[in-house]
């Protein structure tokens, strides 16, 4: 395999991708974390872990956009890029997964319990707390235009990963 993309100068695409990728990310963790403290949907464990990625991504993207924007050396630029489309795909993989389990495919890992609500009102508060159940991973929070989180998770993912990949081995001028 051939890595002299690496060495092709970076311009534009690269910085217009790399602020997408900063920006996209952000949002699309930024709205998770919307819907579960503003919205009340309580994550399940594989909820949490498909935000991961996000948390690697956000600084990677960060970083490819500073590089990018100040003329860093053009194998670095496509390397965070590169790496940016790499995270993208695990997350991809993670939501498909999660997708997949929500609709029986295949079974969820073993740590998903059932909910179990708890009266936090009453008299026995510790115990309450010990009550308390996260979300089982093969039920769906809510369902939007047919997608759950997890699918539209996948869905975000698969544009994330393709704009980072394409834009890892892109010309630099957006208009050759």
């Amino acid at each position: 395999m051939s890595v002299s993309f690496l060495a092709r100068p970076v311009g534009f695409r690269q910085s217009a991708a790399a602020i997408a990728l900063l920006i996209g990310t952000t949002l699309t963790v930024g709205g998770a974390l919307l819907f579960e403290h503003v919205g009340g949907y309580m994550p399940c464990a594989l909820c949490l872990t498909e935000r991961i990625p996000y948390y690697v991504a956000i600084p990677v993207a960060l970083i490819a956009a500073i590089a990018a924007a100040g003329r860093a050396r053009p194998p670095l630029v496509r390397l965070l890029l590169l790496t940016l489309g790499v995270v993208m795909l695990i997350s991809l993989g993670l939501g498909v997964y999660h997708a997949g389990v929500e609709w029986g495919y295949w079974p969820g890992p073993t740590g998903c319990s059932t909910s179990g609500n708890a009266d936090l009102l009453s008299n026995d508060l510790l115990g309450a707390i010990d009550r308390i159940r996260a979300p089982s991973c093969n039920e769906a929070a809510g369902r939007f235009l047919g997608l759950s989180f997890a699918g539209w998770n996948a869905l975000a993912s698969a544009i994330l990963a393709a704009i980072a990949l394409r834009a890892s081995v892109a010309k630099a001028d957006r208009f050759a």
